[in-house]
């Protein structure tokens, strides 16, 4: 038998390099999987009216959804009106304002809104800035208004599962005088050049692993996206966007893959009621993005009609969905 002899030397270079070895594994064993992360998105919330009304009497309007956005790492819907308890009501078509009450409620289902809308500033910078606090106060984050442009503008950045996640919220539908100033509360207004540039800062700037623009936007009422949509959808994707996905028009509109990355142009509404001019039926979509770094984004569609009150309800087709999604 062949004797082997360790010089001093040797026995140090083998002892120095199972030490490392061994940070090394237990590194790589400590290291968590990163994602997937499912993000939910819900079309427009509207507290006033019919809504408000239901929710003041008992009503929960998410109760039948409970499973979707509390399942969700991160689940997000636009706030379609203001909440606040001072300020004065705008002179316009349409004003809506919710009740403060209604924050917990959406606490319980929701992690972020966007405040990126038409609808935010019903009741004046003084309403708007009232509502920063009483979102604040509860814990709800938002993007897409702030206390001053610059954070209106800012992306919110959650983190799930060992991912960045950047929501940027955009609006471009009147009135303009919504959106904040250099010094003034208000809500971000979509100017191309200055979104793009925000998207690309969202990854490289703020380290997102998943940017995704909220967008309200676009023609109340039909069916497809206008032109300027698709071709703004697709440079915010060229810009760095993982997906976009847009609201305001009320009702559901077409999706669009591009470069493997989704585009849905409008959710239609969540929680809304019914107008005069209104069609006498009215349907929305949940929309479910599973993040994998490992695969290609999933997109997965719950669909709902909004009855008379204005409380969403699960299509047949999407219990059936959720019922086996449940069983497994």
């Amino acid at each position: 038998m062949r004797n082997t002899r360790y010089s001093p030397s040797n026995v140090m270079w083998l002892l120095v390099s199972m030490f490392w070895l061994c940070i090394l594994a237990e590194g790589a064993a400590a290291e968590p999987r990163r994602g997937p992360v499912r993000i939910v998105f819900a079309g427009d919330v509207m507290f006033d009216n019919s809504p408000g009304h239901a929710i003041r009497h008992g009503t929960d309007p998410f109760a039948e959804f409970a499973t979707i956005l509390r399942g969700a790492d991160i689940s997000v819907c636009n706030l379609e009106c203001a909440v606040a308890r001072v300020g004065r009501q705008q002179r316009k078509s349409y004003v809506f304002l919710g009740r403060p009450e209604c924050l917990p409620l959406l606490k319980r289902y929701f992690s972020a809104v966007s405040l990126a809308n038409n609808h935010s500033g019903d009741y004046g910078k003084k309403g708007f800035l009232d509502e920063l606090r009483l979102l604040e106060k509860e814990g709800l984050p938002y993007s897409g208004g702030g206390r001053n442009r610059r954070q209106a503008r800012q992306p919110l950045i959650l983190e799930r599962r060992g991912m960045r996640v950047a929501l940027l919220g955009y609006n471009d539908f009147p009135p303009e005088s919504f959106a904040a100033g250099r010094d003034t509360p208000g809500t971000a207004w979509l100017v191309e050049k200055t979104c793009l540039a925000e998207i690309k800062a969202a990854r490289e700037r703020h380290r997102a692993d998943v940017v995704i623009p909220f967008l309200h936007w676009g023609s109340e009422g039909e069916a497809s996206p206008l032109a300027y949509q698709r071709d703004l959808a697709h440079r915010m994707i060229d810009a760095g966007a993982d997906a976009v996905v847009g609201g305001h028009a009320h009702v559901t509109q077409t999706v669009d893959m591009y470069r493997g990355r989704p585009i849905i142009y409008s959710l239609g509404n969540f929680v809304f009621d019914y107008f005069p001019v209104d069609p006498a039926r009215w349907t929305g979509w949940l929309v479910r993005l599973t993040f994998d770094p490992a695969t290609a984004t999933s997109l997965e569609t719950f669909v709902f009609e909004i009855d008379k009150e204005g409380i969403p309800h699960l299509l047949p087709e999407s219990k059936e969905m959720l019922s086996a999604e449940e069983q497994r």
